[in-house]
């Protein structure tokens, strides 16, 4: 079982395009199930019917998980045995003969303005590492991209002289408007502080840690957390709190829903292809507009 579980991961990985983060999520789904199947007796995969996960859910309710990790196991089985339907290894996918629990859906938490204003000018151009610091929270406020794509970002995403970046995700590209502050410190990050850290590891990765080697999302965590705690900001705060705070700005500065949808990158059908129509001529003359920092 585990190998196929593996064999599945490499799938979503090298196949699916999957963020590192979503591949091991998934990978922790299955884990999960597979100690469930041992300790049931349940010889593979393939022996696996509605009954066999509607135990487990009842299992996961005893363990008091929430109703969100439920629906998100579920989930994950419902793709693993997809793939499995893929290969021919098995001819139905029970997963779908389960009702996923409904989860109510919580009001992400934001930053206030003024709280954001704090928290970017805590990093300080005296070094690389501060200067890298500030382009990072910049270009994360400024575009609100996803973590995961922040340090994803290649030297040829992003275009300082037109003002915007290239975002990847999966095959999809978006382009995304950033403005005036964000820009200038890109340009400080460039002209003073990337070429040094590049000196220790060529890579065309744009945000490089102090060894030269691409920035983790927990590297990139501390440093948030790091900062707010030196701005005095007493929320739990998070890097994606301030992609809510850049689309709840925006909303409050009078830009419309689908501009800042395609911003986002949000991947929900009916409103890609509501907000795939709009211009990106648009985009920029909405971001110009409501952007706090454009």
């Amino acid at each position: 079982m585990e190998e196929k579980i593996a064999l599945f991961l490499q799938y979503l990985k090298n196949q699916k395009r999957a963020s590192e983060n979503t591949v091991l999520s998934y990978g922790r789904d299955l884990k999960g199930f597979t100690a469930f199947l041992k300790n049931t007796d349940v010889p593979d995969f393939k022996a696996v019917n509605k009954t066999t996960l509607l135990a487990y859910t009842y299992e996961m309710k005893k363990q008091k998980r929430a109703d969100a990790t439920i629906s998100r196991s579920m989930a994950s089985l419902r793709s693993f045995y997809h793939y499995l339907q893929q290969l021919g290894e098995v001819m139905e996918n029970p997963a779908m003969q389960l009702e996923l629990p409904k989860v109510e859906k919580k009001m992400p938490e934001i930053l206030l303005l003024e709280e954001v204003e704090l928290l970017l000018e805590q990093p300080k151009s005296k070094n690389v590492k501060g200067l890298r610091d500030k382009a990072m929270l910049e270009m994360l406020y400024a575009t609100g991209i996803r973590v995961s794509e922040l340090i994803s970002l290649k030297i040829e995403d992003i275009n300082l002289s037109l003002e915007y970046i290239k975002c990847k995700k999966g095959e999809k590209t978006r382009i995304i408007p950033f403005g005036s502050a964000a820009k200038k410190a890109l340009e400080s990050y460039v002209k003073e502080g990337r070429y040094i850290l590049a000196e220790k590891n060529d890579s065309d990765i744009f945000f490089l840690n102090c060894n030269g080697k691409p920035m983790t999302r927990q590297g990139f965590w501390k440093i948030v957390k790091g900062y707010a705690k030196k701005a005095g900001i007493e929320k739990e705060i998070t890097p994606h709190m301030l992609r809510h705070s850049f689309a709840a700005h925006l909303l409050e500065n009078g830009a419309d829903l689908q501009s800042v949808q395609e911003m986002l990158g949000h991947s929900d059908i009916s409103t890609t292809q509501m907000y795939m129509k709009l211009g990106k001529g648009k985009l920029r003359s909405v971001y110009a507009k409501t952007h706090p920092r454009a």
